[in-house]
């Protein structure tokens, strides 16, 4: 099993959903290389026992504390310096206490150091849209993940995404808000597990217009094609949201 790499624009990653985002603290990769790399390549590995990657920090925030993109209050450079990381998970460790070392490591090579805090910003309520849901519900022998896990969800390089899995609508919103790109809350009212196939191609500036109706092209970004794919809309909402701010952190890593 893969573990949740939530790193919005920038890798290709298939993720159980059943994993909790905040493992017990106190757990440390084995060994781990952080060095300032002059471009992101977005190359990533999660071969056994091992994540190695090279992205700018804020994905990397986005995994370790569960949260948006927009969710995350620092300076600019956590979206254009890159950084090439190598780690090794301890034996018998999990892929979901991924999010816990990942914390570890920024607090120890970043000096990071955080508060959540609640302010009012534009989230998205998840709801029907008035065409009615277009998902099927999922049987509990349903074979449309085939041998791959029950959930799971895929994000492609550079923004384009993919969501596939049977889920219930709050993990469908949760799976949204999670990998970075809007903060989603389910409200459509509807119960059990769905099966959920989804993929878009971002498009800057076109979210808003695709919630207002306006957008034509389903594949242009995540907002219509959850209205074309699923029969559901994401609605702006102005709404208090905890977000996550960086109260320090190092712009270069200490020593390895």
């Amino acid at each position: 099993m893969k573990a949740r790499m939530a790193f919005h624009g920038a890798l290709y990653v298939t993720v159980s959903l059943g994993m909790q985002l905040h493992a017990e603290d106190g757990v440390r990769f084995e060994v781990a290389s952080v060095k300032k790399a002059s471009e992101c390549t977005y190359e990533h590995s999660l071969g056994p026992g091992q994540v190695v990657l090279s992205v700018p920090l804020s994905p990397v925030l986005i995994t370790a504390f569960g949260v948006s993109k927009d969710q995350i209050i620092g300076p600019s450079w956590l979206e254009s310096d890159c950084f090439d990381v190598a780690a090794k998970l301890p034996q018998g460790s999990t892929p979901d206490q991924i999010p816990a070392m990942l914390r570890a490591l920024l607090a120890e090579r970043f000096q990071l150091s955080t508060h959540k805090e609640s302010r009012l910003s534009t989230s998205y309520a998840l709801v029907v849209d008035k065409g009615g849901p277009k998902m099927k519900p999922a049987a509990a022998d349903s074979t449309f993940m085939g041998k791959l896990p029950r959930t799971a969800m895929a994000i492609g390089k550079r923004g384009s995404g993919a969501v596939k899995g049977i889920m219930t609508m709050e993990r469908l919103a949760k799976t949204l808000s999670v990998q970075g790109y809007v903060q989603v809350v389910d409200a459509t009212g509807l119960k059990g597990e769905y099966e959920i196939s989804l993929s878009w191609v971002p498009d800057q500036g076109a979210g808003q217009a695709a919630a207002s109706g306006a957008a034509s092209d389903p594949g242009a970004d995540l907002f219509a094609a959850v209205r074309e794919s699923l029969g559901l809309r994401l609605e702006p909402r102005k709404t208090p949201t905890e977000v996550l701010v960086i109260d320090h952190i190092e712009r270069v890593p200490t020593g390895n």
